[in-house]
């Protein structure tokens, strides 16, 4: 056997590299490819099935209006999933209930608005959260009732202030 043929043999070949070297090499290569890999399925996912725009800025938006120091109100009722439906009912009123130590707030979700009370009866301040509108101030009356003559147009939560406690709803889709 010749020393040439002995070379390719032992991993060496014509480029020069000895046998670690052209591993090493290869290596290198396959992880190179699988970064290119990804990028170009990165690349194809944001052609063939892109995040919409309006839910992108919808998340952007929540994230921004996130209170870190606001209590989370439990939706303890939805009339959409808790309620028997009523015969013969066209377009039934939303009823919510959310409830957050003693605090609970009634609202009703209609498409000429919505209105609710806080319980127990206090003062307080509501904003409806939308999610390409700014928040809409709702005012409460010393009896705890809200009510707003704009529907909530898509996702959206509440957040209510009383006193120093903030607490705000889970989205919901109207």
């Amino acid at each position: 056997m010749n020393d040439d043929m002995s070379g390719e043999l032992n991993g060496g070949g014509d480029d020069g590299l000895a046998p670690d070297e052209a591993f090493a090499d290869a290596e290198f290569d396959a992880e190179f490819d699988a970064g290119l890999l990804e990028e170009e399925l990165r690349q194809a996912a944001a052609i063939l099935d892109p995040v919409p725009a309006e839910l992108r800025q919808l998340a952007i938006e929540a994230y921004a209006l996130h209170d870190l120091d606001a209590g989370i109100a439990e939706l303890t009722f939805d009339s959409l999933v808790d309620a028997i439906p009523v015969r013969g009912a066209t377009d039934p009123p939303r009823m919510l209930t959310f409830c957050a130590g003693e605090l609970t707030v009634d609202v009703e979700v209609t498409g000429a608005g919505l209105m609710g009370q806080v319980l127990p009866p206090q003062q307080a301040r509501i904003e409806v959260l939308g999610g390409l509108q700014t928040a809409a101030q709702v005012p409460v009356d010393a009896m705890g009732r809200f009510t707003s003559e704009t529907p909530p147009a898509g996702p959206f939560a509440l957040r209510l202030r009383t006193g120093g406690n903030v607490i705000v709803t889970e989205w919901l889709r109207a």
